[in-house]
């Protein structure tokens, strides 16, 4: 048995495919955990959910930013952008069932016998253990209840920038929901900077890379994230990995063996959409 990490996938259905032929997946005994953005941009939207939710407990997910943009586009707190792909979905005949069981999907995922956390966009230096894991059930509570219109409503926006312990309501699950999605650069403190998108060498004065910073989360912990492409999979670090190697970019589809850290990759066929 192993298990395996994959990049967001963001449509990319055939790669997908590829790739689990690359490490030979045998759905028997492996595990597969998908970091985020299973939709969008790429052209499969709608197969590639319709396969990781037929995965059954096989599959373990977290939401990223594009995830819950689909759920806010579906429940009418959100237009379509111009280079959504995500009208297959919407019109689909299964949309209802497909829609119910993103919803329940986690933010967070913590393994302890393997000594790793996964989130779409990774931990915020400020946050220990026990409080991301918390933090995260916050936001899934709200998504998986019956107020989850008053949530999708207000969920876009960069405020508040900074983590604050007496944070309440709708600021306090949008600056949760912020840093576990979309997160890149972030201060000393943790104000987050949610408009910078490029690599490693890029951060406007004053900030960083989140994981450039001292982590609150236990020795040795793995932490497992995609959502940043422009990092081509480098953080110069042996426990953070990142799997977001821009597939749907024209870049590559990569999958970690959280068993033993080997890599395995894939090229992507599909062109980078204009902008």
């Amino acid at each position: 048995m192993a298990t395996y990490a994959i990049g967001d996938l963001q449509g990319c259905f055939t790669p997908l495919m590829v790739l689990l032929e690359t490490f030979h997946y045998n759905p028997q005994k492996d595990q597969l955990w998908f970091a985020g953005d299973l939709i969008n941009r790429g052209p499969e939207s709608l197969e590639t959910l319709r396969f990781i939710k037929s995965l059954g407990n096989n599959a373990t997910v977290v939401l990223g930013n594009h995830d819950l943009h689909l759920l806010a586009v579906s429940r009418g707190h959100s237009a379509l952008k111009r280079n959504d792909t995500l009208f297959d979905i919407l019109a689909a005949s299964d949309r209802d069932e497909l829609m119910e069981w993103l919803r329940q999907q986690p933010l967070c995922h913590y393994d302890e016998s393997l000594n790793t956390i996964m989130t779409h966009a990774g931990i915020p230096p400020c946050w220990t253990l026990e409080q991301t894991l918390s933090l995260a059930h916050e936001v899934e509570t709200q998504l998986k209840s019956d107020k989850v219109d008053d949530f999708l409503a207000v969920m876009y926006g960069n405020t508040p920038q900074r983590w604050d312990n007496n944070l309440a309501g709708m600021d306090r699950l949008r600056a949760i929901t912020n840093y576990l999605t979309r997160m890149r650069f972030c201060a000393v403190d943790s104000t987050l900077e949610l408009k910078a998108k490029e690599g490693l060498d890029t951060a406007p004065e004053g900030y960083a890379p989140w994981f450039s910073y001292p982590s609150q989360l236990p020795k040795d912990c793995h932490i497992v994230f995609g959502h940043w492409a422009a990092l081509e999979g480098i953080t110069h670090s042996n426990t953070i990995h990142a799997l977001d190697t821009g597939c749907v970019w024209g870049g590559s589809l990569t999958a970690l063996r959280l068993d033993d850290q080997q890599l395995f990759s894939t090229p992507c066929t599909i062109k980078r959409k204009e902008l």
